[in-house]
């Protein structure tokens, strides 16, 4: 018998057991992470930079962003030290630490994404209210009530979590550390301790859930009231990107964690882990950038700059040197 005392280290799930497929998991993830930080990223620089990009919408998108670049940068990189270097060992701290700062962002994100299904309910369903419902400072307050809860909300599950006595060893069956993975660790009697937490994670996830499916019943509603075909297709098209986001982090999510026992096994849950806290990071920002003009027509701009005060400096260069 041990105790969360007596642990030093966890054992996270290998990501493949042959060296060339850890090489090739190595790859895979680091590629996935650069197209995460590249996207991300200049979804970041283009509504800071772009002022006509300064409203609620492109405001909590580069939230959400910020939310997918701390997703992505808490769990790939020990994935990739421990697939490059074939280790699977992450320490006591660090697994607490993986734990809060995954819940964290991971939590931050479903709530931006609610907060994000409001605006688009507002501009679409009461767009004469618009500015006096989401003012300068009311989508400011909501973006920061997002954070705030999803800190509470994680410090609550890592200090509950750790706080657990272990007494089954401190091999985890996920490439990371995962709240449901430390619990079949713990002692039998001890479970009880964290069922309260989930309950209250499970009514808040429901909550938001059925307010999302709400705005947008409301919204599909109002789209089909509008008479002319290409303004039902100009309005829809403002809310789709939104759409794709919040289904494939639910539907990925949701069956990863809900799906029956008979269904579980090593291969699917890694699969499962990999597609709802990997991958929409690095899809995300594709997402909205293929269905936003404006996005699209601000990174432009800025790369075009990017690119002519580049080619400027090198061409003052070379004329300094001569």
């Amino acid at each position: 018998m041990s105790n969360s005392s007596s642990i030093r280290h966890f054992l996270l799930l290998a990501l493949a057991d042959m060296r060339q497929l850890q090489l090739l998991h190595f790859c895979l993830l680091l590629g996935i992470s650069l197209a995460a930080l590249l996207g991300n990223g200049l979804i970041i620089s283009a509504v800071a930079c772009g002022h006509h990009l300064h409203t609620p919408m492109f405001f909590f998108l580069l939230n959400l962003a910020l939310s997918n670049l701390g997703s992505i940068c808490t769990t790939v990189p020990k994935a990739m030290h421990n697939s490059l270097w074939d280790t699977r060992n992450i320490s006591y701290t660090g697994c607490a630490a993986q734990l809060f700062f995954f819940m964290f962002f991971l939590s931050a994100e479903y709530f931006l994404l609610t907060i994000m299904c409001y605006d688009r309910y507002v501009s679409i369903c009461k767009p004469l209210h618009y500015g006096t419902l989401l003012g300068s400072r009311a989508f400011a307050h909501m973006a920061a009530a997002a954070w705030a809860s999803a800190f509470l909300y994680s410090l609550l599950h890592t200090a509950n979590t750790f706080s657990l006595p272990l007494c089954h060893g401190s091999a985890l069956g996920q490439f990371f550390c995962e709240i449901l993975q430390i619990l079949k660790l713990s002692c039998s009697y001890s479970n009880l301790r964290e069922l309260w937490p989930i309950a209250v994670s499970a009514c808040l996830a429901f909550g938001c859930f059925v307010f999302i499916v709400f705005s947008y019943v409301q919204i599909f509603r109002a789209v089909l009231r509008i008479p002319s075909e290409q303004g039902r297709h100009k309005t829809f098209s403002t809310c789709l990107p939104h759409l794709a986001v919040v289904s494939l982090f639910l539907s990925t999510a949701a069956f990863a964690h809900l799906k029956p026992p008979s269904m579980s096994s090593p291969s699917l849950d890694l699969t499962l882990s990999v597609l709802y806290s990997v991958v929409p990071p690095a899809l995300n920002p594709l997402i909205y950038s293929l269905r936003n003009q404006e996005l699209k027509d601000a990174l432009r701009k800025m790369m075009t700059l990017s690119f002519r005060n580049n080619k400027l400096s090198f061409f003052c260069s070379i004329t300094f040197r001569m």
